[in-house]
């Protein structure tokens, strides 16, 4: 099979990092620069595992305008970026981009709708691609030629997950994870689902149904309390699912380029990051790191 195309949730990676590592980890200027370590280090990692032709971090809105007007509290229970992390966020891209891994952002979509169009643009591309991500909204990504590498939280190592894993994992397909998201809820966007109903029944509900829509056309043939559960929230699951549905971009697959050792132990070193910069000022290839 072809070299992947590796897809990177940029600020789940940050953010994970930098709650992984502590903050007394300072570079040049005193600033932490424990967010930027844990970062390039997991995708040294990943890259020397599963030799991708190129790396693209993803970068968006924090909640996408459209996902806020569906609605309100979308998003709106997390808190602001530590000042320590901003300082970081802010550096992120220039430093990845010194080992040769390309940044793509937009201001109207998140991270996640990158991550997703570039996936479906590579493999209608004929290509394979893995998005690293600690998200599970982005099972609906998996499929032939489509992978989702789940960051653990917290600590090292990370689950490659397929199609046929989302099956396992929820008993639905991928096609319907935003359908299964809308009727369960997902507390880390602020979305509540259907009252009373949780993952063992939004799965039930979607199996025997086929889709959100038909599940609530059938509202009426379930048990009373669930069917007043749904009665009660179609506008709402209607518009949670919309959410939880990944918005195309019209993105291309990039160029292959390899990951640039020289150049990550210059911007290493640039920071204040001097171990790092010693690693990989030393190692020839990935596999010496």
């Amino acid at each position: 099979m072809s070299r992947p195309l590796l897809a990177v949730d940029g600020p789940y990676l940050l953010y994970r990092s930098f709650f992984a590592l502590p903050d007394s980890i300072r570079g040049a200027g005193e600033h932490p620069v424990n967010a930027l370590l844990g970062a390039a280090n997991v995708l040294l990692r990943i890259a020397a595992d599963r030799d991708p032709r190129a790396i693209v971090v993803c970068w968006g809105a924090e909640a996408a305008a459209y996902r806020v007007k569906l609605y309100a509290p979308y998003h709106a229970h997390r808190p602001p970026v530590p000042e320590a992390l901003a300082w970081q966020f802010e550096r992120a891209p220039g430093f990845f981009t010194a080992f040769g891994w390309s940044s793509s952002g937009s201001e109207q979509l998140e991270a996640d709708d990158l991550l997703g169009s570039l996936a479906a643009a590579e493999a209608a591309a004929g290509g394979v691609a893995l998005i690293l991500t600690g998200d599970r909204d982005m099972y609906q990504c998996a499929g032939e030629r489509v992978s989702v590498l789940m960051l653990k939280s917290r600590i090292t190592g990370f689950e490659e997950v397929d199609a046929a894993a989302v099956r396992r994992k929820y008993g639905i397909g991928p096609e319907l994870v935003p359908d299964f998201i809308a009727l369960r809820g997902d507390p880390s966007d602020g979305l509540p689902g259907a009252p009373g109903i949780g993952e063992k029944t939004a799965a039930e509900l979607l199996r025997r149904h086929g889709s959100l829509g038909a599940v609530l056309a059938a509202a009426d043939r379930e048990r009373p309390r669930i069917a007043a559960a749904l009665k009660e929230s179609e506008a709402q699951l209607q518009a949670f699912r919309e959410i939880a549905t990944l918005r195309v971009a019209a993105v291309k697959p990039p160029p292959d380029q390899a990951t640039d050792l020289k150049g990550g132990a210059r911007a290493a070193r640039e920071l204040g990051l001097n171990r790092l910069g010693e690693r990989l000022e030393n190692a020839e290839r990935l596999s010496d790191l």
